[in-house]
């Protein structure tokens, strides 16, 4: 923060439910809405733009955000599903069952959005971003972020700012060979989550590594993109190195795994009609 004033930062992208079918609880999420309410939460101006489906599980979602503070007005509703995840969560490790991007998927912000977000002095893209509008903001030089998460080279990357990206949690997997990938790609600079491995910063400068922070695991869950908020506001904006905001990062990212979700919220019961909606998913992998 420069002078006292607030920069405005958007999250653009993905939004979803994340159904814990052995907990009979769903709580909502997505990178970059979960990006959005943690600025929100730490006292940053934020919007947030993505899409929602014209069913009830875009009601729920909608009415999330507007209780994380956020405006419903940002988000398009078009016909079709919101964004559902299926998953089973034991002892804070998740086994994704089913994963749908619903109408969110490929999103491009409509016009009278988009003008917010041009004017923006930070725009986060989530994953499985459009890629036309990654060249876009890269075009008309608006400063962003990119995750990528597990899809490391799927989007175009020559020129974008900042990239964000999972990388390997087992100590014997060099991280090198993939930041090498991603800055080769066009990445100016790029931070490598890599669970309780820690996080590693690579710019022209090298590479820089710090460890995760000790936690007590209730739920893994949005803690990536607890780190992405805090990083983006404590290096672009608060004035820390980077080792400094990877390691703040690194304590809101523990501080995310100590309850369900991606933020705090109360957790819903699963609806009724929800499982019967994916009742062929939820049937084959009971059996497997």
């Amino acid at each position: 923060m420069t002078g006292g004033v607030s920069p405005n930062l958007v999250a653009v992208g993905d939004n979803c439910l994340d159904v814990y079918l052995n907990k009979d609880l769903l709580t909502v999420g997505g990178n970059a809405l979960n990006v959005a309410v943690q600025w929100r939460r730490n006292g940053w101006s934020a919007r947030y733009f993505g899409a929602v489906g014209d069913d009830p599980e875009g009601e729920i979602t909608l009415r999330e955000i507007e209780t994380a503070g956020l405006s419903r007005k940002d988000v398009e509703m078009i016909s079709g599903d919101t964004a559902v995840t299926l998953l089973r969560d034991q002892s804070g490790d998740r086994t994704f069952l089913f994963e749908s991007f619903g109408v969110g998927e490929n999103y491009m912000p409509a016009p009278r959005n988009w003008q917010v977000i041009s004017k923006a002095d930070w725009v986060h893209l989530g994953t499985n971003a459009n890629e036309d509008l990654v060249r876009r903001l890269v075009r008309e030089r608006v400063p962003f972020s990119l995750d990528v998460s597990t899809a490391h080279l799927a989007l175009p990357l020559e020129g974008v700012p900042l990239v964000f990206a999972s990388g390997p949690d087992e100590p014997s997997v060099p991280v090198e060979p993939l930041m090498t990938a991603l800055r080769s790609a066009g990445a100016r600079q790029v931070v490598l989550t890599c669970g309780s491995r820690g996080a590693y910063f690579g710019d022209s400068q090298g590479v820089r590594h710090v460890e995760a922070s000790p936690t007590a695991v209730v739920d893994t869950c949005g803690a990536g993109d607890s780190f992405i908020a805090t990083f983006i506001t404590a290096f672009c904006f608060a004035g820390l190195d980077a080792d400094d905001a990877m390691r703040k990062a690194s304590l809101d990212a523990s501080r995310t795994c100590t309850h369900l979700g991606g933020f705090p919220q109360e957790p819903r019961p699963i609806p009724d009609w929800l499982p019967l909606k994916y009742a062929d998913v939820i049937n084959r992998e009971t059996r497997v």
